[in-house]
Order: structure tokens, then C-alpha cells, then sequence
């Protein structure tokens, strides 16, 4: 099984990306996140016509989640209750006797600001969420736009960036809190090295100059590490013609 993360940075302008990297790389399982699309404009029937089965909760302009299938998603949740946020950054489904838990998690903005604090209480939340999870479902898949690089082997200048936003021990730990639950960064079963990114700013041309961080994850509970077969970052859809400012990040699992 082949299960992917995207954010696609408005799925509005692309689909057709998507729909050429779907022909090509031919995932099972795709995460999206900043579809910025409200649920009436979701292009269900485009993309069930390209073999995938769709579930979403979107919203206009920001935003935006989506799970694609070969099979349809079940037992769907749009939000965790005790969050309350209007904001759609969420969704779960099962596919197969996967659980697969797509999360779009706050900016932030910057250190000390109101939205990093929310940012850091969402994380909270969202971990207290996942021990339940794993109690129900041990097969569980927990991937998308983190918006935090887990070490500064995923940052191109880790002195540059220091200690701010992104990179910021308060979010590392947060982060590390939720792994702590069972749950590995299967990037990292398999490539020890730095150097790899899933997101380059637009500007500076930070693509050519491999300028990024890796903040696309992948995070998977200890019954499927036995069974990853390979693991990766597509960077192709990075060189289309405007493209998102992320690519997707690939897991292989022997299913």
C-alpha cells in the first residue's frame, strides 16, 4: 500500500497537478491539506473519475482537508470535539484496517505570539486525541503538513533559523510528546541524513538552492514499522509550472 501527504496549496489552482501525480504515482492513500475549497466545490466526481473516493472538510480561502482512497473512507470524524475550531485542520478515516488521522497544524506565526500559543495548545489536544486512537485502532497513520521540523538535520540553515518559529523547542517538544505515544516518523526508519525537504519558500529560489525544511511527516504506530518497505519525497511536482510550495512526501507499507 502506497499512502502519500500533499499540501496542495489551493487545490482550485492544483488539480490538474494533482491529477497528473495521482496517474503517475498511482498512490492508494492521499492525504491533502490547504485545499482552500468550501465542501460544495470539492471536485468529487473529477477525481472519482481518476479512481479515488474522496471525504473533506473544507472552507473558503484557508484551510482544507482531504482524504483520497482507491476504496471509500469510513468512519469519518471532521474535527476533535473538545477543540471547538472553526478552523478545518482535521480529519480521520479508516481505509482498509488503516486509521488515518490527516492533520493541517497551525503556523504559528511567530514565537510569542497569540497564534503560537493556540498552536501549542492545539498540539496538545491533538495528542490527548491520538492515545485514544491508538487504543481503538494499533494500525494507525497520523500524516500531513506538520508546520515543525523535527531536528535541525530538516532545516537547510539551522543557525539561521534558530530557535524560531517552525524550529522552536516548545514545538519540537510538542511534537516529540505526541511520538512519544508509539508513533515513529517513518522517514526516519529509513534515511538518518539531513538534507531532505518536503517544502521550499517561493522566494530566493529556494527550490533550486534546496533552501527547505521537512515538515511533511509521516508518523506511524509501531505495528507498521515492521512493514514499510520504502519510504520517500517526490520533489518532481515541485518543478511544474506553479506549483505548491510543498511535494509530497511517499510511505510504501507491506499490506
Amino acid at each position: 500500500m502506497k499512502i502519500a501527504s500533499w499540501n496542495v496549496n489551493s487545490l482550485n489552482v492544483r488539480l490538474p497537478h494533482l491529477l497528473r501525480w495521482l496517474a503517475e504515482a498511482r498512490p492508494d492513500v492521499v492525504a491533502l491539506q490547504e485545499t482552500k475549497l468550501e465542501n460544495g466545490k470539492f471536485p468529487v466526481e473529477v477525481l472519482s473519475a481518476a479512481g479515488y473516493r474522496s471525504v473533506y472538510a473544507g472552507q473558503k480561502t484557508y484551510n482544507g482537508v482531504a482524504i483520497l482512497a482507491g476504496t471509500q473512507p469510513r468512519e469519518v470524524l471532521t474535527d476533535i470535539p473538545v477543540l471547538e475550531d472553526p478552523q478545518r485542520r482535521i480529519l480521520v478515516s479508516t481505509v482498509g484496517d488503516l486509521r488515518v488521522v490527516n492533520l493541517y497544524v497551525v503556523n504559528g506565526k511567530a514565537v510569542g505570539d497569540v497564534k503560537y500559543a493556540y498552536k501549542l495548545h492545539w498540539l496538545a489536544q491533538v495528542r490527548s486525541f491520538l492515545e485514544a486512537e491508538l487504543l481503538c485502532y494499533p494500525k494507525l497513520v497520523v500524516l500531513g503538513d506538520f508546520n515543525i521540523a523535527p531536528d535541525d538535520r530538516d532545516v537547510y540553515d539551522p543557525v539561521a533559523w534558530g530557535t524560531g518559529i517552525l524550529c522552536s523547542p516548545p514545538e519540537r517538544a510538542a511534537l516529540a510528546a505526541i511520538m512519544a505515544l508509539g508513533l515513529s516518523d517513518s522517514f526516519r526508519l529509513a534515511e538518518s541524513g539531513g538534507g531532505y525537504y518536503s517544502w521550499w519558500d517561493y522566494r530566493q529560489a529556494a527550490f533550486r538552492r534546496n533552501m527547505g525544511l521537512r515538515i511533511d511527516l509521516i508518523l506511524i504506530s509501531s505495528a507498521l514499522c515492521p512493514l514499510v518497505t520504502a519510504v520517500g519525497i517526490d520533489k518532481n511536482p515541485r518543478t511544474w509550472e506553479r506549483p505548491s510550495d510543498h511535494t509530497p512526501v511517499v510511505l510504501n507499507l507491506d499490506l
